[in-house]
């Protein structure tokens, strides 16, 4: 990743930590492949300020005009007896085990405030609060230094790649030209079981680029209605269950008619459903942490990777220290730049990955991980620790449609692509805007 924004973007993702460098870099890779699959001219570098809008699309989003909290109240930094932790309780089960962790109310009609969290955590060490997470599904990592993460066995797993991998499978299957032209993956269907950001981005910029996506949530599992619309432009969605028989073998049979699978849940969890690969498919993984390492099962979203990097000590130092101390304040990078980069850089190795399959016919999988991305960014050059606030980007980086949220109708804000040219065509908009949640049927077009 070598593209570097140029003049007239100060202010832009500003931080202590090169985040524009990265985010125009993830991009300008999805434009590349783009151009190698369709076999049209590269397209110039993006826009910076399309792309620091896109990677704080959560900022911009605006419903009827009134921006949206992303995140929840028990979600976020906490002081603990020996330092910091940071929680994430967005969803409603992760709530309630974190609830649970600290001997708090945790029904659904309990509602014990952020205070009371702040409180029993205060008593606990950060260690003891992690591991106590870990072993419960709750969401909550100690916040340390970047040395002592660097030192750490899933720092060092962190550190052992690229952001993303790929690998070459030997289940061959029939070669499949892709389309010459912008949108090289016409008639390319992908299946996509991602939550949350970094997977529905990458499925989000595959239907930019022509593909058919098709969203699988299970129905038990609560979604955030207003993120989904963030993130789902141009795909459809549905619900399946995936632990009865029926929901299986429907999931199989869509399966086995696509192209692409993509994933955003933990190593194995999928797995866990028996549901078979065809031959020449393309698998892409998109986790916290890697499918290698001590942490390769654990949950994680970007701000719990952030904490447990070093990122938020870096961004909570003003004062030019490299390694601040653990009993820094933390802070927090202007976006979610280690889900949205993931995305985009998963996107960019699943469109090579299909151009290379067209030629050989040979499945691959491709492996995107939060925490390698981060090292990616910690080892960056360019640190600005004397850094301005961020700059919001303009007007023209937004588009309000109508939409549908939580049965109502809105008026829905949001990004314009990141990808602001295909094959010397400008990319003014998504398709189409976010369909609602879970009202597609599970099937491919006809």
């Amino acid at each position: 990743m070598t593209t570097t924004p140029g003049p007239g973007t100060p202010g832009l993702l500003a931080a202590t930590l090169p985040v524009l460098d990265l985010a125009v870099a993830s991009v300008a890779a999805v434009q590349d492949a783009a151009a190698r699959a369709g076999r049209t001219a590269p397209a110039p570098p993006p826009d910076p300020e399309r792309v620091a809008a896109a990677f704080a699309s959560d900022r911009l989003l605006r419903v009827d005009g009134e921006p949206v909290d992303g995140f929840a109240p028990l979600s976020g930094f906490f002081p603990a007896a020996d330092g910091w932790v940071r929680t994430h309780a967005n969803y409603p089960h992760h709530r309630a085990r974190l609830l649970a962790l600290l001997g708090l109310p945790h029904a659904a009609a309990a509602n014990p405030s952020r205070d009371d969290v702040t409180t029993a955590l205060a008593a606990r060490s950060a260690q003891d609060v992690e591991d106590a997470a870990a072993a419960t599904g709750a969401i909550a990592v100690r916040v340390r230094t970047e040395d002592e993460w660097r030192a750490s066995a899933p720092g060092r797993a962190a550190a052992s790649g690229t952001p993303v991998r790929t690998a070459v499978r030997d289940d061959d299957g029939a070669p499949r030209p892709l389309d010459h032209g912008p949108r090289p993956l016409a008639g390319v269907r992908v299946l996509d079981l991602t939550r949350v950001i970094a997977g529905p981005v990458a499925t989000r910029t595959l239907a930019l680029l022509g593909a058919d996506v098709l969203r699988l949530d299970p129905p038990g599992l609560p979604e955030i209605e207003v993120q989904h619309l963030d993130t789902g432009q141009g795909k459809r969605s549905a619900l399946l269950d995936l632990a009865t028989r029926d929901g299986r073998a429907r999931a199989q049979e869509l399966l086995d008619a696509a192209d692409v699978l993509v994933t955003g849940y933990r190593p194995g969890a999928v797995e866990a459903f028996g549901l078979g690969l065809p031959p020449g498919a393309v698998r892409a993984r998109v986790t916290a942490w890697g499918d290698d390492g001590p942490w390769a099962g654990r949950r994680g979203f970007d701000s719990i990777v952030q904490a447990a990097s070093g990122i938020a000590l870096v961004e909570g130092s003003r004062d030019g220290t490299t390694s601040p101390p653990a009993s820094a304040t933390p802070g927090a990078l202007p976006a979610q730049a280690l889900d949205h980069a993931t995305g985009y850089l998963v996107a960019a190795a699943v469109v090579d990955a299909l151009a290379e399959r067209a030629a050989d016919g040979r499945g691959r999988d491709v492996d995107g991980a939060l925490a390698r991305t981060a090292h990616a960014l910690l080892v960056a050059p360019r640190r600005d620790p004397a850094h301005g606030e961020p700059r919001t980007p303009g007007p023209r980086c937004v588009v309000a449609h109508r939409a549908l949220l939580d049965g109502r109708a809105v008026t829905l804000t949001t990004t314009r692509p990141a990808v602001d040219r295909l094959a010397g065509e400008g990319v003014d908009d998504y398709a189409a805007p976010a369909r609602p949640w879970g009202q597609d049927d599970p099937t491919w077009p006809a």
